[in-house]
């Protein structure tokens, strides 16, 4: 996925197995943010400072999705554990994070694995691709604020 690209309509499922549609966030950009894990150091910085900045990143017409390939459930525990004001989808067949180019090879301690390179998309009103927020740019603790920059 590409600055310019259309994202897909049918984004997957969220923590409570509900269907989650571009179309359901109509007239608002949209930030989805992929991460690795639930309950990792930081992931939870990252859902943690997204949620601190909910309501400023609403106020200035964002809504707000996290991916990642842990299944509902972890999502729930999640989401109690830091009261995330937003939704989770459970990307557990890989479909998004391998439309979206996020999915590959990772190395960790000389250790090599497949998992989610951390990466945020805006997606504007239109459906499309505005902006990527890469890998290496994202700061876990100050993420909100990266996302209301505006390039």
């Amino acid at each position: 996925m590409e600055i310019g690209d259309k994202a897909p309509e049918i984004l997957g499922r969220n923590e409570n197995g509900q269907e989650v549609r571009l179309s359901d966030y109509a007239g608002r950009k949209l930030v989805i943010y992929f991460y690795p894990k639930d309950m990792t150091a930081g992931c939870t910085s990252e859902a943690c400072n997204l949620r601190d900045n909910y309501a400023e990143l609403r106020k200035q017409g964002y809504e707000v999705v996290g991916v990642s390939v842990d299944d509902e459930k972890s999502h729930q525990k999640f989401i109690a554990k830091n009261e995330l004001p937003f939704s989770l989808i459970a990307d557990t067949d890989k479909k998004l994070v391998e439309e979206f180019g996020v999915w590959g090879e990772k190395s960790m301690y000389g250790r090599k694995y497949f998992g989610t390179f951390r990466t945020t998309f805006i997606i504007g009103e239109d459906g499309t691709v505005e902006r990527i927020i890469g890998p290496k740019q994202i700061k876990v603790k100050d993420h909100a604020a990266q996302i209301m920059a505006e390039q």
